[in-house]
């Protein structure tokens, strides 16, 4: 059984643990690119799902006293929502030209907050709810939302604490519709269910060491990391699109 087990594949979702919880917005954006050279793109999204219901656990756990419920609901009810119609279509539309799409957004919108470092949201509704439906629906098709309400929730300039509480528990509620929605698409195959154990514990393990790491970094500090490791997963997601 355990032949079977790619320790590398395994090594790369600790990695994207542990900055997925530094930067705030979850280990999909890494593990997503990562896990697309092991696996078919159906079976990532399937994982995916999996792996980040034990890893936004975790971060909820450990950050709870940052919760902000207004920003949860502004953000988590319309991120539901588009997370179904985005899992739906994953069957019927060309991920490839999203994909590109979806890197050339990260790129940019990245780059525009990590210049103009004096740019602020304001975390209203209008804005809230687009984040939201943005991340719940490239969540839903590509696997991953997270750099979008990254994006998002670093623009409104969040205290550390409070970005990774509220991304996570939107993130759950995210994951655990998308993992249903997978399931009835087939994404979820049994050979592939070995390697769920072994995601929950990486969930667990991978954030306390991003939690504990994450003491060190300064406040002021915080989104500007947040942003450049967007800012990198969008390159490597471009990257990857052209060496396949």
């Amino acid at each position: 059984m355990f032949e079977r087990i790619s320790i590398l594949f395994l090594f790369f979702a600790v990695l994207a643990e542990i900055i997925g919880t530094i930067g705030g917005f979850g280990s999909s954006v890494f593990f997503v690119p990562l896990a697309s050279f092991f696996f078919d793109f159906q079976t990532v999204l399937g994982l995916t799902a999996i792996f980040h219901l034990s890893s936004n656990i975790s971060k909820i756990a450990l950050f709870r006293k940052g919760l902000d419920k207004e920003l949860l609901l502004n953000i988590g009810l319309p991120s539901v929502i588009f997370v179904i119609l985005g899992g739906l279509l994953s069957n019927y539309l060309d991920t490839e030209i999203l994909k590109i799409i979806l890197a050339l957004f990260l790129i940019g919108f990245s780059l525009l907050f990590l210049i103009k470092k004096e740019l602020v949201i304001k975390p209203e509704p209008k804005e809230s709810i687009i984040g939201g439906s943005l991340s719940g629906f490239t969540a839903g098709l590509l696997g991953t939302g997270g750099a979008i309400r990254g994006i998002t929730m670093a623009a409104f300039n969040l205290e550390k604490s409070v970005f990774i509480a509220t991304s996570a528990a939107i993130d759950f509620a995210i994951d655990f519709t998308r993992t249903i929605v997978y399931f009835k698409n087939g994404y979820i195959h049994q050979h592939d269910l070995i390697y769920v154990p072994f995601l929950f514990l990486i969930g667990l393990v991978g954030t306390y060491i991003g939690k504990y790491i994450l003491q060190f970094i300064p406040q002021e500090k915080f989104k500007t990391i947040s942003l450049l490791l967007i800012f990198l997963v969008g390159i490597v997601m471009f990257i990857q699109i052209f060496i396949k």
